[in-house]
């Protein structure tokens, strides 16, 4: 076995350039979110239309996953992924429009609510196709020996990206208004598609271009199916996810149930992103292979217990650690995940494998938005939350207890061989 090296991925040029574009590129779309979630909040004070914006990015990102897996996988990456941003900094500069005092002045509140929801419909097909060019991507820019470590510092990225998005959101909504936040958004997006270009084209991988679709599909889906491990982590992430939503009630809370007003907002969106970010830059340093599936099951167990305490909470000091250590048991998951995906995932699939990674925890983030808003219509906020918690921590008992295999799940031998 060879020395764990914490910067192996590090070493390669195109990969940095690769972490400060998806950094640049994460900040952006989770700042947009962000002022999203509390300009809607504040045009509607409708727990329900939170629950919509999920429900607008989960339809078309559900549909088309499976598709944008299949297109991934036939075409040139780096291309793609400019595509895919180039199209995104039109939805950004939609928003920004959207918010424009002078072109909306006589609009009414439903007309730009409907046009938001439509513009974030967009995005939802296009977040189809982000995931998986970006993983396909990282497998072409690094060796295989590095893919546990380029996932590692890649997630990282993305969980510094969402701790100071949310943070900086709030700021500027109350020091600019969320008008020119937005125009911020856009500029930053227009950054990422620069850097994109510093990277390469690659290579196509895949030996069988022109395959036609439905037999390509029934492959990938065929493979996750076989492989357990993957199933495995899927499924329990997905449904800790759908039920663990609390964070898209955060507007609530933060306005109506903790008064806290857009900074303390902005503090409790990253709260959770600071922990999961912590835990995987340590995570670069001690890999946690050894029995994956027990520390996978103990740390959704984790998340749950901190959802529960969030819900329950009504001191903003309390609610920002149980979110921060909710980030922290999910950085775990998310760490163990992305390498059980990495190890395990043909080259020449990898499109379709992370295509049916978004469809099973990518979309489950907005579907739990929308299953909070609407539970927390039908019980209350406090009641939804504690509740989404609650089915968590039931969830991971009955996973541990029907699948004794995911249990002794352990990838210390696939990191060897690869080290090799």
């Amino acid at each position: 076995m060879t020395k764990n090296d914490p910067y192996a991925a590090l070493r390669f040029k195109e990969f940095n350039v690769f972490l400060l574009m998806r950094f640049i590129l994460v900040f952006a779309w989770s700042m947009q979110f962000i002022v999203i979630e509390w300009q809607v909040y504040s045009l509607t004070k409708n727990p329900l239309s939170l629950g919509f914006i999920g429900l607008m990015e989960i339809i078309p990102a559900l549909s088309m996953a499976l598709f944008a897996g299949h297109i991934v996988d036939q075409k040139e990456k780096r291309n793609l992924l400019a595509l895919c941003i180039a199209a995104f900094s039109l939805i950004s500069l939609g928003l920004f429009l959207l918010t424009w005092p002078e072109i909306i002045k006589d609009w009414s509140t439903n007309t730009v609510l409907y046009f938001i929801y439509a513009l974030v419909f967009f995005g939802g097909f296009l977040r189809s196709f982000f995931g998986p060019t970006i993983f396909s991507l990282i497998a072409l820019i690094v060796p295989k020996k590095a893919y546990p470590n380029a996932a590692t510092w890649s997630s990282s990225t993305w969980q510094m990206a969402s701790v100071l998005g949310p943070a900086i959101a709030g700021f500027l909504i109350y020091k600019i208004g969320v008008h020119w936040a937005l125009c911020l958004v856009f500029c930053l997006v227009m950054v990422s598609l620069f850097f994109v270009f510093q990277i390469k084209r690659k290579p196509i991988l895949n030996p069988k271009i022109g395959e036609p679709v439905m037999q390509s599909l029934k492959k990938g889906i065929k493979f996750v199916y076989k492989t357990k491990a993957i199933l495995g982590a899927l499924t329990l992430d997905m449904i800790a996810v759908l039920f663990g939503g609390a964070i898209a009630l955060l507007p609530i809370f933060a306005q109506d149930i903790l008064k806290v007003g857009p900074e303390g907002f902005g503090i409790l969106r990253a709260a959770p992103a600071v922990g999961a970010f912590i835990t995987m830059l340590i995570t670069a340093y001690i890999p946690i292979s050894k029995n994956a599936g027990k520390k996978l099951l103990a740390s959704i167990f984790g998340f749950g217990i901190c959802i529960i305490v969030f819900g329950l909470s009504s001191v903003f000091w309390i609610s920002v650690l149980a979110l921060f250590f909710s980030g922290v048991t999910d950085g775990v998951s998310m760490v163990i995940r992305q390498t059980i995906l990495q190890l395990k995932t043909p080259d020449e699939m990898r499109g379709r494998v992370a295509s049916v990674n978004s469809m099973f925890v990518g979309s489950s983030n907005e579907l739990g938005a929308f299953e909070s808003g609407v539970t927390a219509k039908l019980m209350g906020t406090v009641t939804a939350v504690v509740f989404g918690g609650t089915m968590t921590l039931i969830t991971v008992i009955t996973t541990g207890l029907v699948l004794p295999s995911f249990r002794k799940l352990d990838l210390t031998a696939d990191l060897d061989k690869n080290k090799g």
